[in-house]
């Protein structure tokens, strides 16, 4: 066995346990860091470096020393559990998942080599890198990769890559925008300044100007274009020389080529005193990049602050109440059952439930609700929400990344990271698109060079300049995220990546019935008395019997209790039993509520669910109780159905109330008594007969569904199962969100498609202009520049559409008849 490491040479540990398969055989590594270098170095298809360099003496590029020991041994402490407790989730298989910032993303092709590279290192299940956000998600098996060696996966290949915290995120966009406008401001400044010299020499060129004024203008050019250079495109050829080491090709390289080498050949025919000079179209085509990737950076950072806000909207500290009084304590120190106290105007710390005081509460940032909701002892509230009127005693259920608004913070993110196919197929056009400008502007030069050898380079330049595919990379991931923005912030929470796409092309809406199309709770719709009693009374013994239980029946008739029954008896799935002033009453099913009488009367009618109320003598009346229907599922059922898409009614429940619902919204087609597999089975068959299935539910028993449609829904009070196993969810109780999703869901697919033909037919159209020599590098900038911010700005009105907004739900009374 070799004494010394196959990558640095330096002696070997006797027990060493790194290897790196290099020629088809096992190379020992003297530490992890020669290692991952190795295995890098393999992974990019670089296994000739090998061959070629002689022992010991390593390229600065390739050698450890990339990732330096200093730089080794921070990234290490990201490994102790205490520091991962703020950024990693355990995804409860095994796996964990975290998401990190990245600094020095460019454009498509630098996602294309992130993902690449790191979905190879054994250990890691997922990673993938959100263009416009510049957030890595990765899951990965912690027994097999740490996330120190993920972390310098990024530095390796040139990139900086941090835990996603928001604050500090917010921290580095601020510096982020401080110096990219500082960058602007001196390449906007030099460019004004070169455009008077260069007016100057143009007009001089025509009428005659002395040699020495104009070696002197051309001199005062250079000295105002070189900090340009090197300080404002200093970014453009960091990317470049990153991408160069990497062997991967992005948009840097070519902007790099037209900026460098305009600048020295002006260098050079300042000096020589021949040729022309292009320190205007330098500084001009500087200028304008900046500005778009400005503008798109601008943009980024807006829309991310969505997800921050959620991710940071739990108050720092809270008062706890204890034996001793209040006490302020830290947010986080807080545990379920604890006792708070919010005061108006403070966020609320954690999800509880409120144990006494009255108040309204503002929930617009969590479920998008725009009115403030009323409050009382036993309402749920939501930790990030705003306490309002007066003061409210709570007690904890739910802390910290339990809470609501951090699940759907983690859900938002994992819909920004996974991609639809349209992303996926305009990144691997935009990676592969500059090679293509790579091999034009080349072709272009020696073509040129024998037409006209003085034309040739500023002909090259232009055609480098104005074929760069930025608006190309920013087509896709520029609306998605607008889009996913956007109806987050109206209540409709994506969490997966293609719900956008497919939304689109929706053909047939399946929807659960109890909790989905109804409120999924019981209210009392009809009294009918059997004898001279009174409805209100019959009620009133009714709520008596019920009085204590937490049954859904019996909540529907918590407004009647006025008196109290004794010896109460509760009889599984049959009903009560208990007696007033010395009567014994049963209510419940008419089979036990008349089983000590004679006959048993018959309901009223077979639709709805009758219960019977009856004394020891005779039956006293009827009561229907019914799942109420939502005050919109009318309304939306029936713009679908004017839309032309399918609608179906999938339920577990009986016929008769199924029925009754399917009546009420003109729903022809409707299965009742339905198990989960067989929902699972109608889902199948419908998408076996070629329809886009949408499926909306609540319950665990549309888990299956859920998983199976090409989209779906989960209600904002559905099951946590139900949830995780959706791509979408309602963060409010409105159906009409579905509309709007919808409507945002073609919007977003018309701007795709207008971003990316705008992107390809402008290539298109100014590749053969520029090639022809009828565009000068100065338009070249301009017409690039344009391109990119066309694109932004055409996603963003996805954000500012106010026809998107939805009035609030009308109340729905209850009121028996």
């Amino acid at each position: 066995m070799p004494h010394s490491c196959f990558h640095c040479g330096q002696p070997l540990p006797a027990d060493t346990t790194w290897f790196v398969t290099v020629g088809g055989e096992p190379k020992p590594m003297c530490c992890p860091g020669c290692q991952a270098v190795c295995q890098t170095i393999m992974d990019a298809g670089l296994g000739d470096y090998y061959q070629h360099r002689q022992q010991g003496n390593l390229p600065a590029d390739l050698a450890p020393q990339s990732l330096t020991s200093e730089l080794s041994d921070e990234l290490q402490l990201f490994d102790q559990q205490a520091l991962q407790q703020d950024f990693v989730e355990d995804t409860g298989q095994g796996h964990k998942r975290a998401v990190f910032i990245v600094e020095g993303i460019t454009c498509a092709a630098c996602i294309w080599l992130l993902e690449h590279s790191l979905r190879k290192i054994p250990g890691v299940k997922q990673a993938t890198v959100n263009l416009t956000t510049h957030r890595a998600t990765l899951e990965w098996h912690p027994d097999q990769v740490l996330i120190s060696h993920l972390l310098g996966t990024f530095y390796r290949l040139g990139y900086k890559a941090y835990p996603y915290q928001p604050d500090a995120e917010e921290a580095r966009n601020i510096k982020e925008s401080r110096s990219a406008l500082f960058r602007l401001g001196v390449a906007g400044i030099g460019m004004m300044q070169v455009m008077m010299y260069a007016v100057a020499l143009y007009a001089g060129a025509l009428q005659g100007m002395e040699t020495k004024q104009a070696q002197y203008l051309r001199l005062i050019s250079l000295i105002i274009t070189t900090p340009i250079v090197f300080y404002s495109a200093q970014p453009f050829f960091i990317a470049a020389w990153r991408d160069l080491r990497s062997r991967h090709l992005t948009m840097d390289l070519p902007v790099s080529l037209a900026i460098g080498i305009a600048y020295l050949a002006s260098l050079w025919s300042t000096f020589a005193g021949g040729g022309a000079v292009y320190f205007d179209s330098i500084t001009m085509f500087t200028f304008l990049l900046l500005l778009g990737r400005f503008v798109e950076m601008r943009a980024r950072h807006r829309m991310g602050k969505s997800g921050n806000q959620l991710s940071s909207i739990l108050p720092t500290s809270a008062v706890r109440l204890n034996s001793e009084g209040e006490q302020r304590v830290a947010a986080r120190d807080l545990l379920a059952g604890d006792r708070i106290l919010v005061k108006p105007g403070q966020l609320i710390p954690a999800d509880g439930m409120v144990e006494s005081g009255h108040s309204t509460v503002d929930e617009a940032i969590i479920t998008g609700e725009s009115v403030a909701i009323v409050k009382a002892p036993g309402s749920q509230v939501l930790g990030g929400a705003m306490n309002v009127t007066s003061p409210l005693t709570i007690r904890v259920q739910k802390v910290a990344q339990s809470t609501r608004a951090s699940a759907i913070a983690f859900l938002l993110e994992r819909a920004f990271a996974d991609k639809p196919r349209t992303a996926i197929i305009a990144d691997r056009v935009a990676s592969r698109f500059v090679l293509a400008v790579l091999i034009v502007s080349a072709l272009v030069a020696i073509v040129w060079s024998v037409i006209d050898p003085a034309d040739a380079f500023w002909v090259t330049l232009s055609v480098l300049v104005i074929t760069c595919p930025c608006a190309l990379s920013l087509a896709t991931p520029t609306a998605l995220t607008a889009a996913t923005t956007a109806l987050r912030q109206r209540g409709f929470l994506i969490t997966r990546g293609h719900v956008l796409e497919s939304l689109a092309s929706i053909t047939h809406v399946v929807f659960d019935k109890t909790g989905t199309l109804t409120e999924g709770k019981l209210v009392l719709h009809t009294t009918q008395p059997l004898t001279t009693m009174s409805a209100a009374d019959c009620r009133v013994i009714v709520a008596a019997l019920e009085q204590g239980s937490e049954h859904p029946i019996a909540h529907a008739f918590k407004p009647y209790q006025e008196k109290a029954a004794d010896n109460l008896q509760n009889h599984v799935a049959q009903g009560v039993e208990g007696s007033i002033a010395g009567t014994v009453y049963r209510f419940g099913k008419a089979d036990f509520a008349a089983e000590k009488l004679a006959t048993t009367p018959a309901s009223p009618s077979e639709h709805g669910q009758w219960l019977l109320l009856c004394d020891e003598y005779q039956p006293l009346a009827w009561f229907q109780l019914t799942d109420a229907l939502r005050p919109e599922a009318h309304e939306v059922v029936s713009q679908l159905l004017q839309r032309g898409i399918h609608v179906s009614l999938l339920s577990g429940d009986q016929p008769a109330p199924v029925a009754a619902v399917a009546a009420q919204l003109n729903i022809s087609n409707w299965f009742a008594g339905v198990s989960p597999e067989q929902k699972l089975e109608k889902i199948t068959a419908l998408q076996a007969a070629g329809e886009q299935v949408l499926m909306v539910g609540d319950g665990i028993n549309d888990v299956l569904v859920l998983a199976q449609a090409q989209t779906s829904v989960a209600m904002n009070q559905a099951t946590d199962l139900a949830k995780t196993s959706a791509d979408s969810m309602l963060l409010r109780a409105d159906l009409r969100l579905l509309l709007q999703a919808m409507e945002v869901a073609q919007q977003t697919r018309r701007i795709i498609w207008q971003n990316i033909g705008w992107a390809i037919g402008y290539n298109l159209l100014a590749l053969p202009l520029a090639a022809s020599g009828m565009i000068p590098p100065y338009l070249a900038a301009v017409g690039m520049a344009s391109s990119s911010l066309i694109v932004v700005c055409n996603a963003m009105r996805l954000g500012r559409d106010k026809r998107l907004t939805t009035p609030n739900s009308p109340s729905l009374s209850t009121q028996p008849a």
